[in-house]
């Protein structure tokens, strides 16, 4: 008599039904890619429509391979990573890396400390340590993240304890000096640190958009005749909205003189050292340097990075260990955590697709897809200049590049027609743009941060703005 057949536990998927899902999956994600150049910049969709979509009970019971039926309509109204994408600061996303995350998530590791995923906290290590030497920063450690908004927080944390520990006894008033182009993420990090965000002392920016050195002198010797507490000077190496690049040398400078933490916020520009280190001269005496590799190594989101100089000030800021995650004593690496140096615990395998996407490129593949952005970007303000009906409004330092619709007797309201002017812009679906404010005006902006854009995409951004300005201005009358 044969013993009764074991059942499969209950959400098991045998070896013949995950080699179909995955060969439909896999032809479904090849024709996408094969099919980019011509998909629309943006999806015909809408808030009902999309809710329609997918608005539905939860199945009680499994819908098996038809589960994967619903993925047409998913991709159908899904922004692609089109050749004409020119929104916000988004990287467009690496096929090679992407599927280092498929393995990433079936591998299912833990990237906590070495003992717990030895062959991911190896490569996160070397990924970190390839990356800062690679934009000039040798020395340098860290951990990748979500973003630049948790790289900033974890820097300034680290300012924090090191200028007026908090942990213990919790936080006091703390100033940091910011300009008036600091990503929003840095008011965020303020407030959630305790420092209060009225303690953020907004520098002037020069012509070109950038920290003024002066000022930023002027106002830390006045906060300190006052008896402040100065914690950290945050300069960016490429503000979001028009790339501008601070002085980096002479703040790090201005640091130095007054004991400040330096953190320089590079999520956007920061990799652009790959390609032009020229224009970031002083990156590398940063205490700390915040990067986005889902930007301008155009890996997968997410991919953060925080870089910075003192491990043991790291621990000291972000170690706080339960018994039940507490590292076995042992040699090296083997007894390495990130969670010791981090604000994170649960951490995916994130570095995967950046130790495959580099190693099956190379560097030099990188850097020459940003010179070609920076190219693209050069190009595109040369046409606006060209063009009498648009202005530039800002100096294009790195690969944003911001200008407007001039408008005319007929349009008064210039904000309101450059508006209406991206609104339709995007509604045509040939190109995809952002909105920018400028000096308090609103401008267009394009992002070349697209290792997919060609030369022959570029000169599409400014037909598209002609005519949708043009077909504007007749409605109107």
């Amino acid at each position: 008599m044969h013993a009764p057949a074991t059942p499969a536990p209950p959400l098991s998927v045998s070896d013949s039904e995950f080699r179909a899902l995955a060969a439909r999956m896999t032809e479904l994600v090849a024709d996408f890619y094969a099919r980019l150049g011509e998909m629309r910049a943006y999806p015909r969709t809408s808030g009902p429509a999309a809710t329609a979509a997918f608005e539905a009970p939860l199945p009680v019971l499994g819908l098996k391979a038809e589960a994967l039926d619903a993925l047409d309509q998913v991709v159908r109204l899904s922004r692609p990573p089109s050749p004409r994408f020119f929104g916000y600061v988004l990287g467009s996303g690496e096929p090679v890396a992407a599927l280092g995350d498929l393995l990433a998530s079936v591998l299912n590791q833990n990237v906590t400390a070495w003992r717990s995923a030895p062959a991911a906290v190896t490569i996160e290590r070397v990924v970190v340590r390839w990356i800062a030497e690679a934009i000039g920063c040798p020395g340098f450690t860290g951990s990748l993240c979500g973003g630049g908004s948790s790289a900033n927080l974890m820097a300034l944390a680290m300012a924090r304890e090191d200028r007026a520990p908090a942990n213990d006894n919790g936080a006091r008033p703390g100033t940091v000096y910011v300009s008036s182009e600091t990503h929003m993420s840095i008011a965020k990090a303020v407030g959630l640190l305790g420092l209060g965000r009225n303690n953020m002392r907004v520098v002037p920016v020069d012509a070109r958009l950038r920290m003024q050195v002066a000022e930023l002198v002027r106002m830390i010797e006045e906060d300190r005749a006052a008896g402040r507490e100065l914690i950290a000077v945050v300069a960016s190496a490429g503000t979001v909205s028009t790339g501008a690049i601070d002085p980096l040398g002479e703040i790090a400078s201005v640091c130095d003189r007054y004991g400040l933490w330096l953190h320089v916020d590079g999520a956007y520009g920061a990799l652009a050292a790959l390609a032009c280190p020229e224009k970031f001269a002083g990156l590398e005496r940063a205490d700390s340097l915040s990067a986005d590799l889902h930007k301008w190594l155009y890996q997968p989101t997410d991919c953060g990075l925080l870089l910075f100089r003192d491990a043991a000030l790291a621990r000291r800021t972000f170690a706080h260990t339960g018994e039940y995650a507490r590292v076995l004593d042992a040699p090296d690496i083997e007894g390495f955590a990130f969670f010791e140096e981090s604000f994170e615990l649960s951490r995916r395998f994130r570095a995967l697709k950046v130790w495959l996407s580099l190693r099956y490129h190379g560097l030099e593949a990188f850097r020459e897809a940003i010179r070609a952005d920076l190219r693209h970007a050069a190009e595109l303000a040369k046409r606006i200049r060209a063009c009498p009906e648009l202005e530039l409004r800002a100096p294009t330092d790195l690969s944003a590049v911001c200008f407007r619709y001039r408008g005319g007797n007929r349009a008064p309201d210039t904000d309101d027609l450059n508006m209406a002017i991206l609104r339709r812009v995007i509604d045509n679906g040939r190109v995809y743009l952002s909105n920018a404010s400028v000096r308090g005006q609103v401008a267009l902006r394009a992002c070349f941060v697209n290792h997919r854009t060609r030369a022959a995409d570029v000169g599409e951004i400014v037909t598209e703005v002609l005519e949708a300005a043009r077909s504007i201005l007749a409605q109107r009358g």
